[in-house]
């Protein structure tokens, strides 16, 4: 992950999208950057079979992760989406568990600067400069934030004393029973 400390954002020439939630959001996505960055050629990383219906397919690449089963495939994968100098890899964080583990390797192992789109279509860059962001998409996902916030973090602390009392419970009920054939 590139740019991690500068706010600096690099041009939009090559970019890797990954999509990772929704096909809706990136093709709304999609729209929209070909219209401001029409020199831009993006390709895909995806697990769903087609490509979107505003991917130019003519200027970028389709990548399955269905073609790469093994973890010496994934290495190669890798490889090859670092050879191709990504300036933009952009990822889908929507509240859909669809490909998780590839896109934070994608995004930790590619030196590219990194924006999150969530499931509302709004966006946010992995830098220092937007933390507050990040902290807040953070604490919204772990549900830390809003009136949730109380319940969780409740939970959190009792699940302990929960479990303690529940293997002092079963220790008792297994030596009453253990005692009694005796």
């Amino acid at each position: 992950m590139r740019y991690w400390l500068s706010k600096r954002l690099p041009p939009f020439t090559r970019v890797l999208l990954v999509e990772s939630g929704s096909r809706q959001l990136l093709e709304d996505l999609l729209g929209g950057l070909y219209d401001v960055h029409p020199e831009m050629s993006a390709d895909l990383l995806t697990c769903f079979a087609g490509a979107p219906n505003n991917f130019d397919e003519k200027r970028g690449k389709v990548y399955r992760v269905n073609d790469y089963p093994t973890s010496q495939a994934r290495k190669s994968l890798y490889v090859e989406l670092a050879a191709n100098r990504y300036t933009v890899v952009g990822m889908i964080c929507a509240a859909e568990p669809i490909m998780t583990k590839w896109k934070w390797m994608i995004a930790a192992r590619l030196p590219s600067k990194v924006f999150v789109l969530n499931e509302n279509g709004d966006y946010f860059w992995l830098d220092r400069g937007h933390w507050s962001s990040i902290r807040h998409f953070a604490l919204f996902r772990a549900g830390l934030s809003g009136a949730g916030a109380v319940r969780t973090l409740a939970r959190v602390i009792l699940f302990p004393l929960t479990l303690l009392y529940l293997i002092l419970y079963a220790a008792t009920v297994h030596l009453r029973r253990k005692l009694r054939t005796l």
